[in-house]
């Protein structure tokens, strides 16, 4: 191999990820090009500004062409070419695919989807999380790579597997029911436990020995929905088993950095990244706007808030996106002139140190040759080039930020346990799905010009000065009281419909909803009164609503709306209750969204939220990060108008000095380091 030299820090321990500045970077595809390529690439990437790639992501079959033979003289040059061009490698292992000699020699590592039927290799991720010849083949290409390079000095970071769960988080097949019965054994200890938990004495499905109990395939009638929880649960931990065992074969070898690409997205739901982000280095996210949605500025803006609280507040690098359309939506939309930019620097606004894309080139070939790229089919000769080089300068200037936090004092409680749960089959309507609520109650803060923390059940809300739970319908014992303990102690709370209804088991909390928050908001609900799509209820506040009424009656708070009319005309639809020295919330109701942020308003000012940016539609979003000794003002302007905001210092995209006033041109972003003097 070429030359090598030691790095600072001993294997089995990581040191910190540390980059000059903020990263700019992409996934690197060589073996897709010829060796002709490589070095225009590398010339290229240095006129960009790209100074961290991702390789060897799917590189199995070039690494281990045929079981236990090895070749690494590409990888190595590749390697070189990227460390000699001054551009950091974030090293992938190379196993989120297995090869085709994998599969025909073991088929049984192939993954079983819940109608009992296996799925073929052709595309990616074939492989079942539970398969034990799967993770031996996988380790001993781990074992290789890191062997080779985990002393190179181009290493930066390493990159375990690939959007792991995309795809296979869910397996069904007989490998994957035992080691479900193994985690359940672990979690209950009996199986008198486990029929406790599941209330398998509905149904006759009451198990006498562990070895009855299987995965939750496709049933005739609904599924048990404790059983379907814990499957979630399980498969969850499942791959970040898989995580773990990668990163101990890197640890023995290596001292750098390890992470893998989270999917903190709307349309991905199956990976609890909460007990994931702790395993990680550094926190990273992949994030594509998704068209199927009706506001995806507003869910990429949602989705970065959510990759913070994940990295705890601290940096995370935004590991993908693209430069224009994806290719697997039904209609993949190009980006906007700008749009590119402006996405990028809402994920760094937010958090975000790094921001990379997939991929460098658009591929010619294969299920992504139409997903856009940095250098497109059409070369450098366009204007998606020239946006790719201008961002890369635009970078470049707001280095400066590194080590700066954002700043928020309102915070929404995210919960995959209550996803899974809420949205399973049995339930009230199936119209109500978790996340949409979840959106909403963020956008009516983001329309508010209010930044927001997303947290845990159970995170330390202490510095919040409001706390919002859309939709938390499971909650243990432990995480209501943090939620009830924070009100009692001076803090002010919004609870939505549908929330404290089970416990961790999925078990109704008896005595009346909302159960867990009864005594804190002050209410009792009797019954659900689900409205049908498309109907609509009138508050006497003047507001509409639809999807969920309540039968609602006070308990000590006081009514702040009801229904004119629908199913419970008179029935208090939003109410306000005074509990310990805090403030209350409840929302029995799926608002329109002019009335939930109107709502929203209310409850904020009473609580003393300060808003950074200006009330609208979300079209323009301002958000704050600062240190002990400076701030920095981040204003994306997403829409159809200049505008001009109150502000003082120096802007450092266009290198202007502000005074008073700033104007944002419609499509651009501006970023202030503010004189804290003025």
């Amino acid at each position: 191999m070429n030359s090598r030299a030691a790095r600072p820090g001993t294997p089995g321990t990581a040191t910190p990820f540390v980059h000059d500045g903020i990263a700019y970077g992409c996934d690197y595809n060589p073996e897709q090009w010829g060796p002709e390529v490589w070095a225009e690439d590398v010339a290229l990437m240095r006129e960009a500004g790209v100074d961290l790639v991702a390789i060897n992501i799917f590189g199995w079959s070039h690494l281990e062409p045929r079981p236990g033979e090895y070749d690494f003289d590409t990888l190595d040059t590749i390697i070189e070419l990227l460390h000699v061009g001054g551009i950091r490698v974030n090293l992938g292992t190379g196993t989120s695919s297995p090869p085709p000699w994998l599969t025909t020699r073991h088929p049984e590592i192939l993954p079983m989807t819940e109608d009992g039927t296996t799925r073929y290799p052709g595309g990616r991720q074939a492989w079942c999380p539970s398969s034990p010849v799967f993770r031996e083949h996988a380790l001993a290409l781990v074992e290789k790579v890191a062997e080779r390079y985990g002393d190179h000095p181009a290493i930066a970071l390493w990159h375990v597997s690939n959007e792991l769960g995309c795809h296979n988080a869910l397996c069904y097949d007989e490998a994957t029911a035992a080691a479900f019965r193994t985690w359940l054994l672990a979690r209950y200890g009996t199986i008198d436990a486990l029929n406790d938990a599941w209330g398998t004495s509905f149904w006759s499905q009451q198990y006498g020995d562990w070895a009855e109990v299987g995965t939750p395939k496709l049933t005739l009638s609904s599924r048990n929905p404790g059983q379907v929880l814990d499957f979630h649960r399980f498969s969850s931990d499942e791959l970040l088993g898989y995580y773990r065992s990668e990163l101990a074969v890197l640890r023995r070898h290596s001292s750098v950095p390890v992470t893998t690409n989270f999917m903190v997205t709307a349309h991905i739901r199956n990976l609890d990244y909460w007990r994931w982000a702790p395993e990680v280095d550094v926190v990273a996210n992949d994030h594509y706007l998704d068209h199927r949605l009706g506001d995806p500025a507003m869910e990429l803006a949602f989705a970065a808030d959510l990759t913070r609280g994940l990295a705890g507040g601290k940096a995370w690098l935004l590991m993908e996106q693209s430069t224009g359309a994806v290719n697997w939506q039904p209609h993949n939309l190009a980006k906007a002139p700008g749009q590119l930019t402006r996405n990028s620097l809402t994920h760094v606004a937010r958090g975000a140190e790094a921001v990379c894309f997939f991929q460098w080139r658009a591929s010619p070939q294969g299920s992504e040759k139409f997903h856009s790229a940095l250098v497109p089919h059409a070369g450098t000769d366009t204007e998606l080039w020239r946006e790719v080089v201008s961002l890369g300068h635009t970078l470049d200037r707001l280095d400066e930020i590194i080590g700066t936090t954002v700043l928020a004092d309102a915070a929404i409680v995210f919960s995959w346990e209550a996803w899974w749960a809420g949205d399973g089959e049995s339930r009230p309507s199936q119209s109500v799905r978790y996340l949409e609520q979840v959106h909403a109650a963020y956008s009516a803060l983001h329309e508010l010009g209010v930044t927001v923390d997303i947290v845990a059940p159970g995170a330390d809300l202490g510095r919040y000065r409001l706390v919002v739970a859309p939709n938390l319908y499971l909650v243990s014992d432990a995480q209501a009281a943090n939620i009830t303990d924070y009100i009692a102690g001076g803090g002010h709370a919004l609870i939505t419909f549908f929330s404290g209804i089970v416990d961790e088991d999925d078990r109704v909390r008896l005595g009346g909803y909302p159960g867990a928050f009864r005594e804190a908001l002050g209410i009792t609900v009797e019954e659900f009164s689900p409205l049908l799509p498309g109907h609509r209820v009138t508050l006497d506040s003047g507001a509409t609503a639809g999807l969920w009424t309540e039968r609602l009656r006070l308990a000590g708070a006081d009514a702040v709306a009801g229904y004119l009319d629908g199913p419970l005309p008179g029935t208090p639809a939003i109410t306000r209750n005074a509990h310990g020295a805090g403030t209350a919330w409840y929302v029995a109701t799926a608002l329109e969204s002019g009335a939930y942020r109107d709502l929203m308003r209310t409850v904020a000012q009473g609580a003393r939220v300060t808003a950074v940016g200006p009330e609208g539609d979300g079209s323009v979003e301002v958000v704050r990060r600062a240190s002990a000794d400076r701030s920095y003002l981040f204003v994306v302007n997403h829409g159809q108008d200049d505008l001009t905001i109150p502000a003082n210092g120096h802007e450092l995209v266009t290198g202007s000095a502000v005074t008073r006033t700033l104007r944002v041109p419609t499509g651009a972003v501006r970023v202030i380091r503010e004189d804290t003097a003025a």
